[in-house]
């Protein structure tokens, strides 16, 4: 084989690399530690997450990707290096073949700076792009190259999407730019407007995997919690339970409901009827919410079920998506093709 094929997940909250024959190799945030002097990169990945909130005013920590596209594109590609580097080995000659994956409905700029970015950063020209729903579908093992209808909803850091797929390709899509990370800002703002506390970013994402839920438990779940009181200024430590927060999540899993909604009723009604045989499948790290599957089912009276490892989906489909260019590029429309060669 000519060089190595690497499927990666790059994604708002966390980067997921996927080697064939290998599986996945890399997960580490999508965080990276700047110096302001130079620009220098200071720290990528864990060791720069460990860093949020904890840094002097010299070295700034930043998450480049936004709502599953590039918010800073410098910064994006140095994230990128070091990634593929540590896959590839920093000094191999020969560039890996790299297929990433990009939100369904980006325009043709976000495409473009993506494959830029991965270019850029090393791998071999072209860099291919697939959407996340496709990709999700593939590394969740749905046999999505029948004419049969499957839905997937890839719930993320920053986006949820909702798709219906056959013949591997996208029939109905749906994203909103709701997902794990407003899930973390959710709780913190009610934490804030309830007990007068103010937390940072890691501490409502610690909070949200501890005692999170979509529905109420049966177990009452208690989680203490550490931030400033706004009232004194004074460190202070705060005891929330698993109610507080499923009360937090309505908003957010409301508009997530709504995207899951909006592609059911655009389905053509011989893949709706697949899709109620079949079920819907949830990918993504936020997935792994506790009964959020369960909230699903309730709302849109369709069996739902998480896929296998849903965090990994993405980045194995992406490279799985490699081994069927020919079958991928024939599904994509003329007009906004996902797969593309220049």
């Amino acid at each position: 084989m000519f060089g190595k094929h690497i499927g990666v997940d790059l994604g708002t909250a966390n980067v997921l690399i996927y080697v064939k024959g290998k599986g996945i190799v890399s997960s580490e945030p999508s965080v990276v530690a700047v110096a302001q002097r130079d620009n220098s990169i200071v720290a990528v990945g864990t060791e720069a997450r460990d860093m949020l909130g904890r840094t002097p005013s010299a070295i700034q920590v930043i998450r480049p990707m936004r709502d599953g596209v590039i918010a800073d594109y410098l910064t994006t590609e140095a994230m990128l290096r070091y990634f593929i580097g540590k896959v590839n080995g920093r000094f191999s000659l020969v560039k890996p073949e790299v297929m990433v994956c990009v939100p369904a409905g980006v325009t043709g700029v976000e495409q473009r700076a993506v494959q830029d970015a991965c270019e850029a950063a090393g791998a071999r020209r072209p860099a291919y792009v697939v959407s996340e729903p496709l990709a999700a579908a593939i590394g969740a093992r749905i046999p999505i190259s029948t004419p049969q209808g499957h839905m997937v909803v890839d719930i993320g850091g920053g986006r949820a999407e909702a798709a219906v797929i056959s013949m591997y390709g996208i029939v109905v899509s749906e994203s909103v730019r709701v997902a794990g990370d407003r899930l973390d800002d959710a709780i913190a703002a009610h934490i804030k407007r309830r007990y007068n506390l103010n937390i940072g970013d890691r501490t409502a994402e610690d909070v949200k995997i501890a005692i999170g839920s979509a529905l109420p438990l049966d177990e009452q779940l208690t989680y203490d919690v550490r931030g400033r009181d706004q009232i004194s200024g004074l460190p202070k430590t705060v005891t929330i339970t698993a109610e507080d927060v499923c009360q937090a999540f309505h908003d957010p899993l409301q508009a997530i409901l709504g995207s899951v909604r909006s592609v059911l009723e655009r389905t053509p009604p011989e893949l709706a009827a697949d899709i109620i045989d079949r079920g819907v499948v949830l990918t993504g790290g936020t997935a792994l919410l506790r009964n959020l599957d369960r909230l699903v089912t309730q709302e849109i009276g369709i069996p739902c079920y998480v896929a296998d490892n849903p965090m990994d989906c993405v980045a194995i489909g992406a490279g799985i998506a490699l081994e069927h260019l020919d079958l991928i590029q024939r599904a994509q429309p003329p007009e906004g093709e996902w797969m593309v060669s220049f």
